[in-house]
């Protein structure tokens, strides 16, 4: 009985010693990407490419490893690291050169991005397909809703931002990128 009453009353201390509430409270605030920091593509990124009067330099085509994007009659661009709009450019600049066309019309639209990853405290958690205007709660909804443990009102996301990982808090009406990892982490409380 005296066990049960000094476990009972060191149990709280011990809790907040050890912060059981969660391991959030150091991380920074994510920062928010500003239209300058647009989506960047990356190897992996599936992308339909049409060029008005040019069949044969339109298709759906993946950036390989290296970050590379490979079309008939153009050849490979580099296109890792650039928004849709700057490989448009790129693409219109190399038939331009190329003199295959002299004023052309290119249209890039994503198809399939990197997919997001969430972990932690979710019932189904994993790998799922990024969809346009993605925010945490509807990321949380795909992988089966938050489990009874978990830190609803805050999440850590890792992201690649310019060349470096970084790890920030988050939350619901974040909007995530292809390729973050969402971690949702547990309260006892």
């Amino acid at each position: 009985m005296r066990f049960r009453t000094a476990l009972t009353a060191l149990l709280p201390a011990f809790m907040m010693a050890s912060g059981c509430s969660s391991s959030l409270g150091s991380l920074p605030p994510l920062p928010a990407i500003s239209d300058a920091e647009a989506y960047r593509l990356a190897p992996g990124d599936e992308v339909r490419v049409f060029v008005y009067g040019l069949e044969a330099a339109s298709n759906t085509f993946t950036i390989n490893d290296e970050g590379a994007l490979t079309l008939p009659l153009v050849g490979p661009i580099a296109a890792g690291g650039m928004t849709v709009t700057g490989l448009e450019s790129a693409i219109s600049m190399q038939l331009v050169e190329r003199a295959i066309v002299t004023t052309p019309n290119v249209n890039v639209q994503p198809v399939n991005l990197r997919p997001f990853y969430i972990l932690g405290e979710v019932r189904n958690p994993g790998e799922y397909p990024y969809r346009y205007g993605l925010t945490v709660l509807s990321a949380v909804s795909v992988a089966g809703g938050y489990t009874f443990r978990a830190e609803e009102e805050r999440v850590a996301i890792t992201r690649i931002v310019n060349g470096e990982r970084i790890t920030g808090l988050a939350d619901e009406t974040t909007v995530i990128q292809p390729g973050d990892t969402i971690r949702v982490h547990e309260t006892w409380f």
